[in-house]
């Protein structure tokens, strides 16, 4: 089984000189590193070729977002399984091995995803990925470990191996013909909820997801759009009406889709007593994307038949606001 480690960079000499160490230090001889550039204007390939000539180099002609740049990266690689890691994320010691393992005895695991947690609060689960990931009824993401902005602390409750819906981008395994097959990533979600996406056209094509929780990384999060940066509120809010347009039956889709339009201008309210008039102006701006666009979404709709059980909750935002839902187990035994 032959792993090729693919690190996505666009201006991160930094997070390579502090992180890269730890993926060359605890990967197998046998693995191939890559590091695919989008472009950058810093020192990154330089520092690269001084400090770490073993690591082969992809450089991606201008810096199209994370979903075009891997897309076009991976067609470079020549591997049975993509790690598509994050510049920002610090392996650990035999991480690999867990994977290689699970997908060695699960051949029907198309995607899987290693435990996430918090680089800077290391007993604590990260925002992106957690223990997997999931969504509700209305196409809202949450993963085992972390709903919304809550994030629980790893006890071990989560050190198993679990089918889950929607793998992390941060660190996801993947079997490099499932990855061709559905022909990537959408490009025109640029970054955020691609991998949701992935994910649920891979569902949708009858492959699964795994979460294998005795493989364990360090995610820093936030590196290139923190939470607080109104584009990611634009991409998020815009990509999740995507993937909802493209993913389900049409006429769930459509109900959905006018539910999600009224939460998000609750939003939107919530942003202008918050006085964050940007991150509501985001939204708005996603809504005019989304309407520009969904003549072109709706003609991506798989020919597959939709599973009509995709969501693991009716509602992750009556459960987190209103019932004060914070941890996974709790919810799902609600």
């Amino acid at each position: 089984m032959k792993i090729a480690v693919v690190i996505l960079n666009w201006n991160g000499e930094v997070l390579l000189e502090r992180y890269l160490p730890s993926v060359l230090k605890f990967s197998e001889d046998d693995v191939d590193i890559y590091v695919a550039d989008n472009a950058s204007t810093d020192g990154s390939i330089d520092f690269l070729r001084t400090n770490h000539p073993t690591v082969k180099i992809i450089q991606n002609t201008a810096n199209e977002g994370f979903a075009k740049g891997y897309n076009d990266a991976l067609k470079h690689v020549e591997a049975d399984i993509f790690c598509l890691l994050n510049s920002d994320v610090e392996v650990t010691k035999n991480w690999l091995e867990p994977i290689k393992k699970a997908f060695t005895e699960m051949p029907e695991a198309a995607v899987i995803q290693p435990k996430i947690l918090d680089l800077l609060k290391q007993d604590h689960f990260e925002y992106a990925g957690a223990a997997g990931g999931f969504i509700d009824q209305l196409g809202y993401p949450f993963c085992r470990g972390r709903i919304f902005q809550s994030l629980e602390k790893d006890k071990g409750q989560y050190n198993d191996i679990k089918e889950i819906f929607w793998a992390t981008g941060a660190c996801m395994f993947v079997r490099s013909a499932i990855f061709k097959e559905l022909n990537g990533f959408d490009e025109d979600y640029f970054a955020h909820q691609e991998e949701v996406d992935f994910c649920w056209r891979a569902k949708n094509q009858g492959h699964r997801i795994y979460y294998v929780g005795h493989s364990k990384v360090f995610h820093l999060g936030g590196s290139t759009l923190s939470n607080m940066n109104p584009k990611k509120t634009y991409l998020n809010f815009r990509n999740t009406l995507f993937s909802i347009t493209k993913n389900l039956p049409r006429r769930k889709a459509f109900l959905i889709i006018a539910i999600r339009l009224l939460l998000d201008g609750i939003a939107a309210l919530r942003f202008i007593m918050q006085l964050r008039f940007k991150h509501c102006f985001a939204i708005l701006r996603a809504h005019l994307s989304f309407y520009r666009q969904f003549r072109k979404m709706y003609k991506k709709r798989e020919k597959a038949k939709f599973i009509l059980k995709y969501y693991t909750t009716k509602s992750i935002v009556w459960s987190y606001f209103v019932n004060g839902v914070r941890n996974f187990n709790i919810l799902v035994k609600d």
